[in-house]
């Protein structure tokens, strides 16, 4: 039996995706063509009936339209999805090509789905049947689509663009799922996502790599890990993450103190968990170097963290005790946990999305449960308990404690529905028709990408070599008329 096993291990797989590649995509950009027209409009504020919304409503200046309050942390979130996701998932010495681009090609995908599902289940006129968008459904849609770039970091370098594609459709309609279970029935408080975005996406992907766990990842070895220029690459990654994170937390929160309050925590906490990564980084190695994984994920758990409890009066102490604790607990993930999930539970977590997103993620719902148990009136005051936990309409009766208690509830469902619903994912990817690579050929852009011939010495060509990719792969350097000889 076991060698049989080995046999199909060792089958060479089929990674032409010529057909199913280009089917998928015009297949499900004509979909969303036809379902846009169907159910999409633009709402009040980006309607070209605007002026008399504003003379109906007493809006005395085009100012007070969403777009200018939203667009600034729109912009800032968008950077992060596209380049900061983007970029902290070039790490791989031949898979940067792979991760900027699949990366570009699952948002680009996933928040045109993720306007339809969020749109179905919090923007649906009963009386039109159409959901109606506006600058806060971008930003709503770029959340959305971090779930599923988070899950892909879990299975980075193991997966065809076909299956990158279909764990989106399914992750993006899954969070949409579990987000309106968590905020609309619970009416739990999560501004950053720590649950329905971190918790569900880190565990989304670590359950779907579980299922897809191949046997003979070692003969790919050599190449799962990075070089120099690639850490680099990854770092600047990291930079935009950190830079923009008080925005994403702070994107969506209500005008005014709680958003205020929501980009100064996360501030903070940031800062704190970039101090705590570098020391135990540094203590882990007998001489004391920094390990260039650790700086380029754990200094980031602090803004996951303090995705929920970023909102509430967590306190500025409060919030660099998070970002303390979380940069020790995920750098301590990538030392002991990672290892011991390949090891002992068959799980291949290629970047680590376990130590940076579901563990800080899991945490930050917690903290945010126990601060929301123990808010009193003499800190938030009456009107800031109601406007912090919208203990409005049929909540207005509802008690801190009981808050705290459907929080906590809220990051178990972010939970449940990563672990559940990757297993069923995994499942369906596990089908052999979707063009994956062999154990023995990951992390390798030369599967998937038309890939640049280096030099015989591996360095780029001269600098004036002249738009080098369009040079014919096997065209003898010395026959460009823009090269120049290196001195």
């Amino acid at each position: 039996m076991g060698n049989c096993c080995e046999a199909i291990v060792n089958v060479r797989k089929n990674t032409n995706v010529r057909v199913s590649l280009p089917a998928v995509c015009f297949v499900w950009q004509i979909a969303m063509v036809i379902l846009f027209g169907v159910f999409i409009r633009y709402d009040d504020e980006s309607d070209a009936h605007w002026e008399e919304f504003k003379a109906e409503n007493n809006i005395t200046s085009d100012i007070e339209n969403d777009f200018y309050f939203r667009y600034p942390s729109f912009q800032d979130v968008h950077v992060m999805i596209f380049v900061g996701f983007g970029f902290l998932m070039t790490f791989l010495k031949r898979y940067s090509f792979g991760g900027v681009g699949f990366n570009f090609l699952i948002a680009a995908f996933g928040l045109q789905w993720a306007l339809l599902m969020q749109g179905w289940f919090h923007a649906l006129d009963p009386n039109t049947g159409k959901i109606t968008i506006g600058v806060e459904s971008l930003i709503n849609a770029d959340f959305c689509c971090a779930g599923s770039l988070i899950a892909y970091g879990a299975v980075l370098g193991k997966v065809s663009p076909v299956q990158t594609l279909v764990f989106t459709l399914f992750g993006v309609t899954l969070f949409a799922v579990e987000e309106y279970i968590i905020l609309d029935l619970l009416h739990c408080r999560d501004a950053g996502g720590s649950m329905v975005i971190h918790a569900f996406g880190g565990y989304y992907g670590l359950a779907i790599s579980w299922v897809l766990y191949r046997p003979k990842l070692k003969l790919s070895k050599q190449l799962n890990g990075s070089v120099y220029h690639s850490d680099l690459f990854a770092m600047i990654g990291t930079l935009f993450l950190w830079m923009f994170w008080p925005s994403f937390n702070s994107a969506i929160t209500d005008h005014g103190a709680g958003q205020h309050r929501t980009a100064i925590n996360t501030y903070i906490a940031l800062a704190s968990s970039v101090l705590t990564t570098v020391a135990i980084s540094s203590a882990s190695q007998k001489k004391g170097k920094l390990d260039m994984v650790h700086i380029q994920n754990a200094t980031l758990a602090g803004g996951v963290a303090m995705g929920t409890a970023a909102e509430f009066m967590i306190m500025p102490y409060g919030a660099l005790i998070v970002g303390f604790l979380t940069g020790i607990i995920s750098t301590f993930g990538y030392l002991f946990i990672t290892p011991f999930f390949e090891k002992y539970l068959k799980l291949q977590d290629t970047c680590g999305v376990h130590n940076l997103h579901a563990l800080p993620g899991m945490l930050g719902g917690f903290t945010g449960a126990i601060v929301a148990a123990a808010a009193t009136e003499s800190v938030y005051s009456a009107q800031g308990l109601i406007d912090t936990f919208d203990f409005e309409d049929e909540f207005a009766g509802r008690s801190v404690g009981t808050q705290g208690g459907f929080q906590a509830a809220g990051t178990c469902v972010a939970i449940a529905f990563g672990l559940v619903g990757g297993a069923l994912v995994g499942l369906i990817l596990r089908i052999p028709i979707w063009g994956d690579p062999a154990d023995d050929n990951c992390f390798d852009d030369e599967v998937y990408w038309e890939v640049p011939e280096e030099d015989e010495e591996g360095s780029i060509p001269p600098v004036l070599e002249y738009n080098n990719h369009m040079i014919e792969k096997h065209q003898d350097l010395s026959e460009s008329n823009f090269s120049v000889e290196q001195s």
